[in-house]
């Protein structure tokens, strides 16, 4: 039931996830933060069972700090989207991730950059993406809505109404969704909505 969404724009990143831990039909928490930040320009929106979830990020986010204490340099967003992908698809013939992730950033020289990934090792660089049930009301509304000029602001009010669209329509909706930036300035948390 985790619902995680993504926004690229000119010079940023937007993403947004609900703040639901839930295993089951039960609800153990309202304030989850499933946008783990990787450095500080780059971060995970992740989704999936909690276990899985926080044991993967942690083991990517520690050999990107690993790489860049030995190589002297911080590997780029798209580096670190692959070394994900190729970790999960090792992972599946083993034993598995259940989890979906985003991975947003923004690099020098490159501008913002957005993949999505699912737990079968599927990787896409995206303008706009979504996982979970609420994509599924969101992600043709951000499709019409989405150029390659948006504002900040624009891409605030798409996400503002792709969450009042999930909260009205979706029977199994969280109530609270955190919504971050990733720019040229790194990682900020916009507030919830």
């Amino acid at each position: 039931m985790d619902f995680l969404c993504g926004i690229r724009g000119k010079d940023f990143v937007l993403v947004c996830s609900d703040t639901s831990a839930v295993q089951s039909i039960v609800t153990m928490k309202q304030d989850e933060d499933k946008l783990v930040p990787v450095d500080s320009h780059k971060l995970f929106a992740i989704s999936g069972e909690a276990g899985d979830r926080v044991n993967f990020s942690e083991y990517i986010i520690a050999n990107v700090r690993l790489y860049a204490l030995r190589n002297g340099q911080q590997l780029s967003t798209k580096a670190v989207a692959n070394f994900t992908r190729s970790e999960l698809a090792t992972a599946l013939r083993k034993s598995p991730y259940h989890t979906n992730l985003l991975m947003a950033g923004f690099d020098e020289g490159v501008g913002p950059s957005l993949y999505w990934c699912d737990y079968l090792a599927t990787l896409h660089h995206m303008n706009i993406c979504g996982t979970g049930y609420g994509s599924y009301f969101v992600l043709s509304m951000f499709d019409k809505l989405w150029h390659p000029n948006l504002t900040e602001a624009e891409a605030l009010e798409m996400m503002r109404k792709g969450v009042e669209e999930v909260k009205s329509r979706l029977v199994v909706a969280p109530p609270k969704y955190l919504v971050k930036v990733i720019d040229a300035k790194g990682i900020r948390t916009l507030g919830e909505l």
